[in-house]
């Protein structure tokens, strides 16, 4: 079952999207304003409950030395790495 971020992220894509037509983008709009307060809802994943510690640590750690990852993604890895 998709979360509520994932189904609102699916009608943000339709209004960016050039090959859907005006009257899905309409709906799209619609949904998004009357459902999932204009589309501002919490990011799939966002909450760490119930996510393998270890697991989480060795992602941020990753980021750290991944090449291909800005500055900004290594400074809130590294912050994140410090309160756990």
């Amino acid at each position: 079952m998709p979360t509520d971020a994932q189904v609102a992220g699916g009608h943000k894509a339709n209004l960016n999207n050039p090959n859907t037509s005006n009257e899905s983008k309409e709906n799209s709009r619609n949904i998004l304003n009357n459902e999932f307060n204009g589309g501002d809802v919490p990011k799939a994943g966002e909450s760490d409950e119930g996510k393998n510690p270890g697991n989480v640590a060795g992602g941020l750690k990753a980021t750290l030395k991944n090449p291909n990852v800005s500055d900004e993604a290594k400074q809130s890895a590294k912050e994140r790495l410090n309160q756990m």
